[in-house]
């Protein structure tokens, strides 16, 4: 017997991507009558609720519920969700993104095979406008000198992993650890994750569950994004110090280290040298990188657009770490 699956989706302002979702929920191979979408909206200011609506006198067979989040956040979205679900599994999307037809047929036969607790693929990630800074986003977005090792935006190979993008898991988890963590405005899914290793579960990534991923489209998005990521990931470390990894700390350390040459550089030449041979190799290795895309792709803008997506994203994640840090040293959400 399949079972019952609920989709959750928190969103807010999505009338230009949340279309792409619908259809692609739509468009799914699991059976219509067992799916259900619960779609989360943070009181959005634009013309999404009024695509959803559209959608579902379109399509009435497809059974779909609108909850408000007055919250506002990600994580108050999806506990409202959730609570408002039924099904026996549930997927998490998000509104940004589009799954393939099988994706919830493929979670449900991981849950059903006993791969692992919370089971999620892998991205492939596209840009959100047609501009070049657009497709530089969504190239630096699946770099390794991007994301690191993060092995759910690269070519990755199934088995048991930190973290996955979105992730499906059965609602007894819930029961298990609890609902997502409200008090994390970012990194609730990394969160969550780590509860479920820490219960002795298992996160799964298998790369046959894939989903396209919009990138954010400018590099103001793009930082403002970025510095969430890092200033909530401190926050996330205060409570589980052990979950650090090695891509994590980079972007703070390089921040403050840019920081402390620049000072010391006021006052003592040889910060002066320091500071320039840095940035002199830093910004040549995105340099090169940008070269061996525009040759692969033949984009000849990949030289310059994806050195400043990178260092975009490093600097603003590096950033938004730091001030959490600094700003509250002490204070553990949660």
């Amino acid at each position: 017997m399949n079972p019952s699956v609920s989709i959750i989706v928190p969103c807010y302002n999505e009338e230009k991507t949340i279309r792409h979702l619908l259809d692609a929920v739509l468009a799914q191979t699991y059976p219509r009558a067992l799916m259900e979408l619960v779609i989360s909206d943070g009181l959005s200011m634009d013309r999404t609720r009024g695509v959803i609506a559209s959608f579902q006198k379109e399509h009435p067979d497809l059974a779909i519920h609108v909850v408000e989040n007055s919250a506002r956040t990600i994580p108050s979205g999806l506990n409202q969700a959730i609570r408002k679900s039924k099904g026996e599994v549930i997927v998490r999307l998000d509104a940004h993104s589009m799954p393939i037809p099988e994706y919830v047929e493929r979670c449900v036969a991981a849950h059903q095979s006993g791969k692992g607790d919370n089971v999620g693929g892998v991205w492939e990630i596209r840009p959100s406008a047609d501009t070049w800074i657009a497709k530089s986003i969504s190239f630096a977005a699946a770099h390794p000198l991007g994301v690191g090792d993060a092995m759910y935006r690269l070519n990755a190979k199934a088995g048991a992993v930190d973290t996955v993008p979105f992730g499906s898991f059965r609602r007894t988890l819930i029961d298990k650890i609890g609902m997502f963590d409200e008090t994390l405005l970012t990194n609730e899914d990394y969160e969550f994750n780590t509860r479920v290793r820490e219960s002795g579960g298992t996160v799964w990534l298998d790369p046959s569950i894939r989903s396209v991923y919009f990138s954010r489209g400018t590099l103001g998005k793009l930082a403002a994004q970025y510095w969430r990521y890092g200033f909530w990931k401190f926050k996330m470390l205060q409570r589980y110090p052990h979950t650090l990894r090695w891509r994590q700390a980079l972007p703070p350390l390089f921040v403050f280290s840019l920081f402390t040459l620049i000072v010391l550089s006021l006052f003592i030449g040889f910060a002066r040298y320091l500071l320039t041979a840095q940035l002199f190799g830093y910004f040549f290795a995105l340099a090169l990188a940008g070269l061996k895309l525009a040759m692969e792709k033949k984009i000849g803008f990949s030289l310059f657009g994806l050195p400043l997506a990178i260092s975009t994203m490093h600097l603003a994640w590096g950033a938004g770490f730091l001030w959490s840090g600094i700003s509250n040293p002490f204070k553990k959400h949660g």
